[in-house]
């Protein structure tokens, strides 16, 4: 009798413990395996699981697309703040072996909220505690992390030197990496990335060298988590002047009636002018001067120019006379494509729009009231406008840049099939 019952005891542990891992949630089990997976740096304060008392406010402190606030937004299981590469590898290895989703967020101006929503279960890995930038001088290049903003970026690099530039855009809250201009010399930043560092979908951290070419070359087409989770880059600087000059031309059309004129004028020579001058285009829905309840569009011009004040007014007078710039002047978006990225080949890099396309058009829409109804209106009259702008632009594919994500045009869904398959 002895010798049965420590057997039978043993049994019994040994059904208990089965029994209690097989009951356990996938959410579980990935919170004990990321807690294996976090050595030397403990995770446990950087994990924010959806009942936490933390979650809400890591969750809306890094989405910028407020609609996504709304209650019926689809929440992830949980937020990984990771601070080491350790909890990057571990995030990954853990989610997959758990059956769960990840969404990799970093700056969090992903127009379409993927960085931090999916129909299925997920949870956001959040880089924002990745933000080192490493300059050289030296050598011309820097390791940014994704975490880092545009704005950190040009702070650091213009702290060591006036003449070094990285190719950037305008917004300086955007997170680091993806399709940016070098404003005037209309370089991508893609054309100038030359390392990377990611964690690919077995937790192995890869360098270019170890990753191959193939899959370098396939990373810096946007969308930073569809071959793996990019810690670093590397990019190469361009040289710029030392001065550069700025202007900024307000024209109305309620109370000008060349302001459209001059709007067509500009996507005729954009892509023409000197390759130190670059000019865009803005166009805002303002009030009307008689009446507040009409609307009327106002069209602002914004240049900048590598050189003195002298030099670009005499450019822009000898190719664009009719916008009148003076000395004193020194939302839709245009921005003129040409330059540099005309050059370059379209299978060069994953950036294939390329010669042949004018300029790049951002529709935006902002509003202030809270709720999904007020969502779903301004999204119905963003479409319409959206529409509306179909005979003139690229069609057969109608095209757009995936860092600027547009379902409208397609998805994959959950089971890799696409809208146009479900259509068909």
């Amino acid at each position: 009798m002895s010798t049965i019952t420590p057997l039978w005891f043993l049994l019994t542990t040994l059904t208990f413990l089965l029994s209690a891992t097989s009951d356990s949630s996938p959410l579980e089990n990935f919170l004990q395996c990321l807690s294996n997976h976090s050595r030397p740096f403990n995770i446990k304060s950087h994990l924010h699981p959806k009942k936490s008392l933390t979650f809400i406010y890591i969750a809306q402190t890094h989405t910028h697309n407020h609609r996504f606030y709304a209650p019926t937004a689809p929440k992830p299981l949980a937020i990984v703040t990771a601070l080491d590469e350790s909890h990057v590898q571990g995030t990954v290895v853990c989610a997959k072996s758990n059956g769960i989703q990840i969404r990799i967020r970093s700056g969090g101006h992903d127009c379409e909220g993927l960085s931090y929503v999916s129909d299925v279960p997920f949870v956001v890995l959040d880089m924002f505690h990745f933000g080192s930038v490493d300059v050289d001088i030296e050598n011309g290049t820097e390791w940014v992390e994704t975490g880092a903003t545009i704005g950190e970026v040009y702070y650091h690099t213009a702290e060591r030197s006036g003449v070094h530039a990285f190719p950037g855009g305008v917004c300086p809250t955007v997170g680091a990496g993806g399709h940016f201009l070098v404003v005037a010399m209309e370089i991508s930043c893609v054309d100038n990335i030359i390392d990377a560092r990611l964690v690919d979908v077995n937790g192995n951290i890869l360098d270019r060298k170890s990753m191959g070419e193939d899959q370098f070359w396939a990373i810096r087409g946007g969308g930073g988590g569809s071959f793996g989770v990019i810690h670093s880059w590397k990019i190469k600087f361009v040289f710029v002047t030392p001065k550069v000059t700025v202007f900024k031309v307000m024209r109305n059309l309620e109370l000008e009636d060349g302001a459209k004129g001059l709007v067509y004028k500009w996507q005729l020579i954009a892509t023409k002018l000197h390759e130190d001058l670059f000019i865009r285009v803005m166009h805002d829905v303002v009030d009307g001067t008689q009446n507040a309840n009409k609307k009327t569009i106002q069209v602002t011009f914004i240049g900048l120019f590598l050189g003195q004040g002298d030099q670009m007014l005499s450019l822009v007078n000898e190719s664009f006379p009719e916008l009148g710039l003076e000395q004193k002047s020194v939302r839709m978006e245009w921005n003129p494509y040409g330059g540099k990225m005309h050059e370059i080949s379209p299978s060069e890099t994953p950036f294939p729009h390329r010669a042949g396309n004018l300029f790049l058009i951002e529709y935006l829409t902002s509003w202030g009231q809270d709720g999904v109804d007020a969502g779903n209106r301004y999204l119905n009259i963003s479409r319409s406008f959206y529409e509306f702008m179909t005979p003139y632009v690229s069609h057969s594919p109608r095209e757009a840049f995936l860092n600027y994500r547009d379902l409208d045009i397609g998805a994959n869904h959950p089971s890799n099939a696409t809208n146009m398959n479900i259509a068909q």
